[in-house]
């Protein structure tokens, strides 16, 4: 099933668009029908994108079957970190340094706890995975998806790494 086109896809798909031109002989194509504020608003991103100065979206869901797996276990978890009680900024230096080791490790799968804040939405919750979106990490975090209850639940996530290149 495909999903339909992010409002700022949509952007840019229309200038691609109209850089085109048909072929001699051929019709012009049909331009692009623009999205009504009600089917615009229906459109809820799941998680917030990187700030502006980033060129990255945040980072994409894990695949359900290797969400699954990471969840039952069959692809095990590397190792954990619990961001609990931390600053932000001392949570994005140590995430962003247990990632790095665990990917130099060879893991595939990592948990981080962030818990889920006093009110539910927690600041850790919510910025963690803007942090693992950051441009540098691009290379390193395959995806993230909320853990299984068990693991933690919407206190905790799942993070897939990229396999090294062998080099």
């Amino acid at each position: 099933m495909k999903r339909p086109l992010r409002p700022e896809e949509q952007r840019i798909w229309s200038m691609v668009a109209a850089t085109v031109h048909p072929l001699t002989g051929r019709g012009a194509p049909k331009p692009a029908k623009p999205q009504t504020l009600d089917a615009a608003a229906r459109i809820v991103p799941k998680r917030p994108a990187v700030g502006p100065t980033s060129s990255r979206e945040a980072v994409e869901d894990i695949e359900p079957r290797r969400k699954h797996r990471i969840a039952r276990e069959r692809d095990p978890i590397g190792a954990r970190l619990d961001l609990h009680g931390m600053t932000q900024d001392r949570a994005r230096a140590a995430l962003e340094a247990f990632v790095r080791r665990a990917w130099d490790d060879g893991y595939r799968a990592v948990l981080v706890i962030t818990g889920k804040g006093v009110t539910g939405d927690g600041v850790l919750r919510r910025k963690a995975p803007e942090w693992l979106g950051a441009p540098h990490l691009a290379d390193i975090v395959a995806g993230i998806s909320e853990a299984h209850r068990r693991h933690g639940g919407e206190g905790a996530l799942y993070v897939a790494l990229k396999r090294k290149s062998r080099s």
